[in-house]
């Protein structure tokens, strides 16, 4: 399922910059320089990111609109504005507040927590980068390709392990006898040979990998 996002920014580079982001990830976004158009949009959309400085009607003022007809729809409010004052005013309709400077990871990662919120995306289904999961179905879907990812069983439970900790350092300790559900001897080189394998079938460019990260001398991290 493709999510789409209205995007409501007036400045040109970020902009498109972070329409280009999700784009990249597999969302469609809709991206207006003001607000005054952007009821118009609201159907079509699953989730809203708006800036609080817009020429003409500001950012509270559209947000509020929207939830007031589409309660439904989440809004994110997205801002350079970090005054606890500004916060409060945007968390009084938003349903969520970022300021900027953000990672973009960390704002992908916030517009799902939405979507599975609002029940457009189910809790079983996780977007990472290129990547669709569905763990209900056990099925994983290269986005930019359209075709399934086939991982043996010992691949697909060292992927699911990782993705329980994302953003965690893991040994290959505890990798191996939660994947293994034996003893893990050092030295061993069998989930090292796994992992190669498992990113040669998941990431873009193996030689430059960006989902799974190796931690020199300790073991593996999934970046979210």
């Amino acid at each position: 399922m493709c999510f789409t996002i209205l995007h409501i920014e007036d400045d040109e580079e970020i902009g498109s910059w972070v329409s280009a982001f999700f784009i990249e990830r597999g969302y469609k976004v809709i991206w207006l320089k003001s607000g005054h158009r952007a009821l118009e949009h609201m159907e079509q959309s699953d989730v809203v990111i708006i800036d609080i400085m817009l020429p003409g009607l500001d950012g509270y003022t559209v947000g509020q609109r929207m939830k007031q007809k589409f309660p439904n729809i989440p809004v994110m409010m997205l801002t350079a504005r970090t005054s606890m004052e500004d916060k409060l005013q945007g968390l009084a309709f938003a349903d969520d507040y970022m300021t900027k400077p953000y990672h973009p990871d960390e704002l992908e990662a916030r517009i799902q927590i939405l979507l599975r919120r609002s029940g457009a995306m189910s809790s079983d289904q996780i977007q990472l980068k290129h990547l669709r999961i569905d763990r209900k179905a056990n099925r994983i879907l290269n986005k930019e390709t359209n075709t399934e990812i086939l991982l043996t069983g010992k691949q697909f439970y060292i992927f699911m392990y990782l993705l329980d900790h994302p953003n965690q350092i893991l040994t290959q300790r505890q990798i191996y006898e939660s994947v293994w559900d034996d003893s893990y001897i050092k030295g061993d080189k069998t989930l090292m040979v796994h992992i190669r394998h498992l990113r040669e079938k998941i990431e873009l460019d193996p030689s430059v990998p960006k989902i799974i990260e190796t931690i020199r001398g300790i073991g593996y991290r999934l970046k979210i």
